[in-house]
């Protein structure tokens, strides 16, 4: 990773040569408004941290949660840590000047780490939703189905089609001549914002987006949808009234997951030909790269008895 930042820096240098820097429109230019964002942003910031982490602690030290559901949601929750780590505290700080400046190398590593992290969530999302189906619709198989090995590498698998992803997106977009005009509107650097900037023509670049978002995006939709198409019907079947409860609660968060973040990095990443970036844009970005991560904790996990249980025998000790 840090070879090929160091290769799109010397790309940038050779190509770019009239931008060393980009400046951000942000969300608002009232200064009232942006002091209130900046308190929204921080709170909204600092309810990740500590949500993820409060995950990532009690599923690391409670023996009880390390089950495959519990390994793939760490997964999630460091995934959220590192997507709003990226992006948030850049934002806080742009709130309190009167310049919103990123340097070029800081903007393609802003962009590489984002679409990594957020691929990779896309990913893992899939594969939470297989990992509920087997233990619905196959319980006497998981066991043998979703074994330490296979959980291990389902993960990786996530993690490397994010790193995949992030390196195509990421090379067609730094790899086009940035000249003259160096304001984007919008908060943060990614793929459609930086592309409006572009001095050249950006279809190839806009195609290859696109069918990455096909494979990361649409893919894995298509896979959940499979997935809970089947839960419901083998549900609808439990004679268990309290057995159909557990499930539809468990699985009714995830969906709830998965519409907030795969609904809104549709909406951004799947329109072609998209040269306006306006406030809509803007406010859905917020979503999948500020709330989402907010959320996730609280959404799939705080509300879990397991995680509950595990939270009350830490703090009882």
């Amino acid at each position: 990773l840090c070879s090929f930042l160091l290769f799109l820096t010397f790309m940038g240098e050779e190509n770019q040569t009239h931008v060393n820097e980009f400046v951000f429109l942000g969300l608002s230019q009232d200064p009232q408004t942006q002091v209130l964002l900046f308190f929204l942003f921080l709170i909204i910031y600092l309810l990740t941290v500590l949500g993820n982490l409060l995950i990532l602690v009690l599923i690391h030290i409670d023996s009880r949660l390390h089950t495959p559901m519990y390994f793939f949601l760490r997964n999630l929750s460091f995934a959220d840590l590192c997507f709003s780590t990226t992006t948030v505290p850049q934002v806080l700080v742009h709130f309190l000047v009167r310049r919103k400046t990123i340097s070029f190398a800081g903007c393609s590593t802003q962009i590489v780490v984002l679409l990594l992290v957020g691929c990779t969530e896309c990913a893992i999302l899939a594969v939470m939703s297989y990992d509920r189906y087997v233990a619905v619709c196959k319980p006497l198989h998981y066991s043998t189905i979703m074994t330490h090995w296979a959980c291990v590498r389902l993960a990786v698998g996530s993690w490397a089609s994010g790193a995949f992803v992030s390196l195509v997106d990421t090379t067609f977009t730094l790899r086009l001549p940035y000249r003259g005009n160096n304001v984007i509107n919008h908060f943060f650097c990614e793929p459609p914002a930086l592309l409006k900037l572009a001095s050249a023509d950006t279809y190839s670049t806009e195609m290859a987006i696109f069918a990455m978002g096909v494979v990361i995006l649409l893919a894995p939709v298509s896979l959940i949808l499979v997935s809970y198409w089947n839960i419901i019907s083998t549900v609808i079947q439990m004679q268990s009234g309290e057995g159909r409860l557990k499930v539809f609660s468990t699985c009714g968060s995830h969906l709830i997951v998965v519409v907030l973040f795969y609904g809104s990095a549709i909406f951004a990443y799947m329109r072609p030909n998209s040269k306006i970036m306006n406030e809509k844009d803007k406010t859905i970005s917020v979503f999948y790269s500020a709330v989402t991560p907010m959320l996730n904790p609280i959404i799939y996990s705080l509300r879990n008895k397991d995680v509950k249980g595990a939270l009350r025998r830490v703090t009882a000790k």
